[in-house]
C-alpha cells in the first residue's frame, strides 16, 4: 500500500462538486491506496503544496480537477520520480481523454488500484509547463473570456466562441520552425503536445504524448460561412483535413506576433510579450496509466 495525495480543486467544472472526498474514499481500494486529501483554493497552491509533498518523499498524486488542477499538480512532479493521476472534474478535461482515462468518478478512482507510472512528454511556453495544448490568437482570446465565467461547461464555450469569433481580427505572424520561417495573417496557433483541446475538440488528431515531439496547429482566416465546417472538423478529429490548416511537427518553435497579448495554458490565460518560445521535454513527466 502506497501514500496517494488527492488534490482537489472544488470548483473545478460549471458546478461545485461536493462531496468530492467522501466519495473517493468511498471508491477507493484501501488496500492498495493509501489517501491523503488537500483541497486547495488559490492559483499555484497546489504546485507548492505538491513540490513540498516530493521533498517528503511522496510519489503519487492524483490531480482532482480539471486541465489548469492537472497542469498545477504536474508543475510539481516533473522531472521527478513521482507520478501524477487524473481524476477529470473539469469542464474539458483533455488530457484525460486523450490518455484514455475513465470521465466517471468511479471509473477514474478504480483505474487508480491498478495504475502504473508511465512516462509522457510536456512542452514549456515561455517557460511555463504545459501538458495537454497551448495556443496564441482566438484560443487564447477565447480561454482568458472563459476563465471570466461564473458557469462553465460545453454549452457555455460555445457560446461564448459564437459570440467572439465575428469580431475577431486575425493577427499577422512569423513563426520559425523546423530551420524554415512562416510569414502569415493566422485565426490562431495552436501548440499540441496531447491531440485536444477538451470536450472532443481535436486540433491535432496525430500528436502522441510520448513521441518526443509536439505538433504545431496553424488555422488560417476562414470565411464565416465555413466556421460550422470548421467546428464538425474539430469534433470529428478530422481538423487536419481542412484547407485552412497546416500541421507541422517539431521540437521547438518561436512565434513573433503583432503585439503583446493573451496565450493560453492549458486552457488557462496569461499575458506574454510578442515573442513565444515553445519547446518539448521528452518524457518529463510520470501519470498512473
Amino acid at each position: 500500500m502506497e501514500k496517494t495525495v488527492f488534490v482537489i480543486n472544488p470548483v473545478a467544472g460549471n458546478r461545485k462538486q461536493r462531496n468530492l472526498q467522501e466519495k473517493i474514499l468511498k471508491l477507493i481500494d484501501h488496500s492498495v491506496v493509501e489517501p491523503d486529501f488537500i483541497e486547495t483554493g488559490k492559483q499555484g497552491e497546489a504546485t507548492l503544496i505538491v513540490k513540498e509533498k516530493v521533498k517528503e518523499g511522496i510519489k503519487r498524486f492524483v490531480a482532482v480537477g480539471g486541465d489548469g488542477t492537472v497542469n498545477e499538480v504536474a508543475k510539481g512532479v516533473v522531472n521527478t520520480k513521482a507520478a501524477v493521476g487524473i481524476i477529470p472534474t473539469g469542464s474539458g478535461n483533455g488530457l484525460a481523454r486523450h490518455l484514455g482515462i475513465p470521465l466517471s468518478l468511479q471509473g477514474a478512482v478504480r483505474l487508480l488500484s491498478t495504475a502504473c507510472p508511465v512516462s509522457i512528454d510536456y512542452c514549456l511556453i515561455n517557460g511555463t509547463p504545459f501538458f495537454c495544448t497551448a495556443g496564441v490568437g482566438f484560443d487564447a482570446m477565447i480561454g482568458h473570456a472563459f476563465s471570466l465565467l461564473e458557469k462553465r461547461g460545453f454549452f457555455s464555450y460555445l457560446r461564448l466562441i459564437l459570440a467572439r469569433f465575428i469580431s475577431y481580427t486575425p493577427q499577422k505572424y512569423i513563426i520559425r520552425i523546423n530551420g524554415s520561417e512562416i510569414k502569415k495573417d493566422l485565426f490562431l496557433v495552436a501548440f499540441a503536445n496531447s491531440s485536444q483541446y477538451g470536450n472532443r475538440a481535436v486540433i491535432a488528431p496525430d500528436a502522441d504524448v510520448r513521441d518526443g515531439y509536439m505538433d504545431v496547429s496553424m488555422l488560417s482566416p476562414f470565411p464565416f460561412y465555413r466556421a460550422v465546417d470548421i467546428g464538425i472538423r474539430l469534433l470529428t478529429k478530422k481538423i487536419d483535413s481542412s484547407r485552412y490548416v497546416e500541421i507541422v511537427r517539431c521540437k521547438e518553435v518561436s512565434v513573433e506576433r503583432e503585439s503583446p497579448g493573451y496565450i493560453h495554458f492549458d486552457g488557462e490565460p496569461m499575458i506574454t510579450d510578442r515573442h513565444i518560445d515553445v519547446k518539448i521535454i521528452p518524457g518529463g513527466l510520470n501519470v498512473l496509466l
